[in-house]
């Protein structure tokens, strides 16, 4: 039996580590076992399940009918509701983490969704895919369209993707609005982190994804 069989990754076994996105299982790792979470778009509820081996009381709101039927047939809180127009009936402070996984470029008011991801969460985590990723970069400059990777793979004209941003826009959003960053973690093109703590202008190059956790006041 190897190491990897033995050891477990980032808390999770290597077997339970194949069946998740690479992107879920560090998100599943910044929230702590037993707190009270609600992910915002969270699709097929796939990291909710996830989140249910950390022994968290996962709730989530889905924008499509058809993803919020496929979470509730798991035996998982969901109901149908838009991150842009519904986190405001959510009082302040009603969970420990709230989680925006993938879906930050989706929505029309960014700023404000990640304002109200963290008045009604003493944490938000936000996961997005990063415009300044060398292979987008690449396809915009020799190809002359706009970019599709696995991550991203609607064309232009039938995506849902509104306002995509780089790791770097994102890094000034938060200074923007006085968020502190408590972790941020940057993912290859196969979803390992990147494990140097480079500057930023490598992480907005050579990552493909950005994994943020968050709280509320002004970065150290």
């Amino acid at each position: 039996m190897s190491v990897q069989e033995v050891l477990p990754l980032n808390g999770f076994t290597a077997e339970q580590s194949a069946h998740f996105r690479a992107d879920h299982l560090l998100v599943a790792e910044m929230v702590k076992p037993g707190s009270k979470v609600l992910d915002v778009g969270c699709g097929d509820g796939d990291l909710l399940q996830l989140l249910e081996m950390r022994r968290v009381d996962g709730r989530g709101i889905e924008l499509s009918r058809e993803g919020v039927n496929r979470c509730v047939a798991k035996g998982l809180a969901v109901v149908q509701g838009d991150a842009d127009t519904d986190l405001v009936n959510y009082p302040d402070d009603a969970f420990d983490y709230v989680i925006l996984s993938q879906t930050l470029q989706a929505t029309r008011q960014p700023r404000v969704v990640l304002e109200n991801l963290l008045r009604i969460g003493r944490r938000a985590i936000v996961s997005f895919p990063n415009f300044g990723f060398w292979k987008m970069r690449l396809q915009l400059l020799i190809g002359g369209h706009m970019p599709r990777t696995e991550n991203l793979p609607a064309s232009w004209y039938d995506t849902a993707n509104i306002h995509f941003c780089t790791i770097k826009d994102f890094v000034e959003l938060c200074d923007a609005i006085g968020v502190k960053m408590e972790r941020a973690e940057a993912l290859d093109l196969y979803g390992r982190p990147l494990r140097l703590r480079l500057p930023w202008w490598v992480w907005n190059m050579f990552g493909e994804q950005g994994v943020f956790l968050l709280s509320r006041g002004g970065r150290k």
